[in-house]
């Protein structure tokens, strides 16, 4: 059976509540690449970082959780919201990139998968829920949302569980600068197949993979400090690059999945975009909004949760997505200023866009009528 609407019927977060400022890492002794200490006071590096990236604050996981154990949180939340029998979801997928990683370790469990782990903490027995990751960086719940919808409107399942978990606090080289961008967190929806008059849910997407100088602008390497096993790896980034891959290729993805769905930019409502860096979401909606040779950028268009929450990865959009419905996301932006404050909303009818960039290096956005 094929559905004339693919929709979202429930939405859950887990925002751990272990909250970690940016002054908590000044006891961190942080050198470059090459292993050379860094000799600016830690007051010099927090500001310089913030100015950079937004954030504030991130979250981490208590020290007896996983992925696993966030992700079922959001999944029970978001199968709550929805109020659906769990025996009746035909997939359930999950976002996830490290697995699940024990405090005090730096080794990755996968066997069996996190949603193996997911759909027995939430005690489905039904064998035809079928449950499996996918593995795609930080667009990762997105691409999952993608693949519902290819389920879904191929007539092979009905109703799908999409979660995002992660725990980037156990991946961390604490003597590199940048594991102050990373946090914990997860997200999760129930995607349904429905009957309409009127078309809504997922419009439209688009979705890229850039795997020959990109593939490893995100990787696992070792400590920036010296004398350390260098088998033992941590998430290691080319900044640079990554943020002028991302400026040059997200807004044209995001075109192509406005123009995909026919429509038009002064209809937009809200865009929600994986908080990687504050600075680089700015400009990314600032360059999508000139491929449609505009300039005026409406201040309620992007929600923001990075500067309190960090960035849980593929926990990012699905987390912000739950705060707006939920009425718990109060900040109002414009050119890259924080303006205002009051609750963002979505209404019935809004057009909405989702999208994201990362590891792989994976671009990938969806056109959705709320």
């Amino acid at each position: 059976m094929s559905f004339n609407n693919i929709v979202i019927t429930g939405t859950g977060k887990y925002i751990p509540e272990n909250i970690v400022t940016n002054e908590d890492f000044a006891k961190n002794v942080f050198y470059d690449e090459n292993s050379n200490i860094f000799e600016a006071e830690h007051e010099e590096i927090a500001a310089k970082f913030k100015a950079i990236t937004g954030i504030e604050e991130r979250r981490y996981a208590d020290d007896n959780q996983c992925a696993s154990d966030l992700g079922t949180i959001a999944a029970k939340l978001a199968i709550e919201d929805a109020g659906i029998d769990p025996e009746t979801i035909d997939q359930i997928i999950v976002a996830e990139n490290f697995g699940d990683v024990t405090k005090d370790t730096i080794q990755t469990d996968l066997l069996p998968s996190i949603a193996s782990r997911i759909k027995h903490n939430l005690g489905i027995k039904n064998p035809s829920c079928v449950a499996y990751d996918i593995i795609f960086g930080c667009p990762g719940w997105i691409q999952g949302m993608i693949q519902a919808y290819s389920y879904i409107k191929s007539g092979i399942a009905k109703r799908c569980l999409v979660v995002s978990a992660e725990t980037l606090s156990r991946v961390l080289d604490m003597h590199d600068r940048d594991s102050m961008i990373y946090s914990d967190g997860a997200g999760a929806a129930v995607v349904e197949g429905v009957e309409g008059n009127s078309k809504e849910g997922i419009l439209s997407f688009a979705m890229e993979t850039y795997a020959n100088e990109e593939a490893y602008y995100l990787f696992l390497g070792k400590s920036n400090i010296t004398n350390t096993d260098p088998k033992v790896r941590y998430i290691k980034m080319h900044g640079r690059k990554i943020y002028e891959f991302a400026l040059t290729h997200v807004p044209n993805a995001m075109k192509l999945a406005m123009d995909k769905a026919g429509a038009e930019i002064k209809d937009l409502k809200k865009i929600f975009i994986h908080q990687a860096n504050e600075k680089m979401d700015f400009e990314i909606i600032k360059r999508f909004y000139r491929l449609y040779k505009e300039r005026n950028i409406p201040e309620y268009i992007m929600p923001m949760s990075i500067n309190k929450l960090g960035n849980s990865s593929v926990g990012t959009v699905p987390t912000l997505l739950d705060m707006v419905i939920k009425g718990e996301c109060q900040q109002i932006y414009h050119e890259g200023q924080r303006v205002a404050e009051g609750n963002h909303k979505l209404n019935k009818g809004d057009l909405i866009m989702f999208a994201s960039v990362g590891a792989g290096m994976n671009i990938n956005a969806i056109c959705y009528r709320y």
